[in-house]
């Protein structure tokens, strides 16, 4: 007998093969059998006539390392079929570290991150995986983050690793993938993990390589001086060709000011590749994105961390040189070549610069009256320049502040950049990795709608990819590239990650103006053989597993 029976579906199974109509029975956490099952006996049947039932979608870069804690059931993610989440992006995370360096560096990542539970066990990889197994919603994977790596040798400080201080990082890295960590993360525009050299990063990346591990990647675009090739595309592919790690791209995509350039956007990875680097990236379906304004704060005041930035900003002569360096920013951003407006073989990174005039703030938990307002107009309700406001608010806030960029007026360059995704996606090296953050109320539309808006609405619109190469784009490309055991497919012996959902009506609802909306078509999630999604509800189970 089995536990359950999902009867009458079309299986689309991962592999990118066409569709076939069959039954799956699931016993205990795995599925037992794939065919004709109108026979057999089971606890429970789903009738998936008419629907077309794969595997669970691997979401390879998201923001939820401590929401998930706070809200296991993780609606915004299980909802979409998001049935496995790889944390650690971008560095950003919390392992593995000393209690005293974990309750700062929690604090520091508030604006990105938000609150994690302050008893979360983060002292190494083995630890911080064991608080998702069973406790949450979906399954979790860990990439080593080099935020907390740098912070757990070096403190937050600008200092070289070498020596010994290198000797006990790769001992770090190497315990970490020993304990499940399926690679290492980097995110070269924020601290503590801008002040690293490309030669640091390879030498870490030697021993990723030596488990096979996966190089994730948010390019470079602080303190170029101390990169190879000045950052951004070309460092991250030295980074490769040094240590033979696997490097992956995080949010790799064609922008307003490339749209319709996607062969020029690839083409030094597709040049790379060509000269044996082994490259894949991921990308979300939206024109903009979203972060938080620590990121676009100068490198020297992020020495000492959290306190540190807070005493610049509480004196009066540092809240006036903070405010002129955010005015100036602005400025830059205006005047400085966009490296994203070159064609990708001419591009030379520059140091970041944030655009305050097309700015939104999302997450003001200090001055919550001003999220979903433009940063310019902040400044005038405040009777301030925007440096100021974006100071004053940073203060308030404890620098606890998240924004997105305002998406562009005109609405062919969205279809166009829709097309783009949609051409990109249609690649067998990429793969769709949602960037989401979970918080303010209005967080950017991807942390509800990425999934079905690259399945359902983009899919539909363009007609440039099929049913099953995009299914295989969202489960078994990423397994396979994270390594994720008997994950991204459906087969006899697989863990029972399966999604029943209609392809004709699955679409996102979530807007740039209203994000929190949950998307439509999905009628059944499953996790590890639980059912997670019934009836396009949660159930409230949690029985994700850390993996793999």
């Amino acid at each position: 007998m089995f536990d359950i029976v999902i009867r009458g579906g079309s299986i689309v199974d991962g592999t990118g093969k066409p569709a076939y109509k069959g039954d799956i029975g699931i016993k205990g956490d795995k599925i037992l059998e794939i065919g004709d099952l109108s026979l057999a006996e089971s606890k429970e049947f789903i009738d998936a006539e008419g629907m077309t039932v794969s595997p669970g979608f691997i979401d390879t870069h998201v923001h939820s390392d401590a929401v998930l804690l706070t809200n296991p059931q993780h609606p915004q993610g299980v909802m979409q079929g998001i049935t496995t989440e790889i944390l650690g992006q971008d560095g950003l995370s919390y392992a593995p570290l000393s209690k005293k360096n974990f309750l700062e560096y929690s604090r520091y990542l508030k604006g990105i991150l938000g609150s994690p539970p302050e008893d979360m066990k983060t002292g190494s990889v083995s630890e911080f995986r064991s608080n998702y197994h069973k406790k949450t919603a979906i399954n979790t994977a860990y990439l080593i983050a080099h935020g907390a790596l740098h912070l757990e040798v070096l403190g937050f400080q600008d200092r070289r690793m070498s020596g010994d201080l290198m000797s006990r990082a790769k001992d770090l890295v190497r315990e970490g993938m020993e304990q499940g960590a399926v690679g290492f993360a980097t995110g070269l525009t924020y601290h503590p993990q801008a002040w690293s050299y490309t030669e640091e990063i390879v030498e870490l990346c030697k021993v990723v390589s030596e488990f096979g591990g996966v190089y994730v990647t948010h390019l470079r675009d602080v303190n170029i001086d101390r990169a190879i090739g000045g950052g951004g595309i070309p460092e991250a592919l030295a980074v490769g060709q040094l240590s033979s790690v696997k490097v992956h791209f995080s949010h790799h995509r064609t922008a307003e000011k490339t749209a319709g350039k996607v062969n020029a956007r690839m083409s030094l990875i597709d040049k790379a590749k060509s000269e044996g680097v082994d490259v894949t990236g991921d990308l979300y379906p939206y024109p903009t994105g979203s972060t938080f304004p620590m990121a676009s704060m100068p490198s020297y005041v992020h020495q000492g961390g959290t306190q540190a930035i807070l005493d610049v900003l509480s004196d009066k002569d540092g809240f006036k040189q903070m405010s002129d360096y955010f005015n100036e920013s602005n400025r830059l951003s205006k005047i400085l070549p966009d490296p994203e407006s070159e064609k990708a073989s001419l591009q030379k990174p520059r140091d970041h610069t944030l655009d305050l005039d097309n700015t939104i703030l999302t997450f003001v938990p200090g001055n919550p009256e001003y999220e979903g307002v433009p940063v310019k107009e902040a400044a005038e309700n405040m009777g301030m320049s925007m440096g100021e406001a974006m100071s004053k608010l940073l203060l308030d806030s404890e620098l606890c502040i998240g924004f997105w960029g305002t998406p562009p007026d005109n609405v062919q360059i969205w279809d166009q950049l829709g097309k783009d995704f949609i051409e990109i996606l249609s690649r067998d090296d990429f793969m769709v990795g949602s960037d989401s953050i979970h918080l303010g109320k209005f967080r950017h539309p991807r942390a509800h709608g990425t999934f079905p808006r690259f399945l359902g609405r983009l899919r539909r619109k363009y007609n440039l990819i099929s049913l099953e190469k995009i299914v295989n784009r969202v489960t078994g490309t990423p397994a396979d590239r994270f390594g994720l055991n008997k994950r991204g497919y459906l087969k006899s012996g697989f863990f029972a990650d399966v999604v029943v959902f209609n392809p004709e009506t699955l679409i996102d609802t979530a807007t740039y103006d209203d994000p929190i909306q949950y998307p439509i078509g999905i009628s059944h999630v499953l996790v590890n053989g639980t059912i997670a999604v019934s009836q396009s509800k949660c159930t409230g189970k949690l029985n994700g597993y850390s993996i793999p």
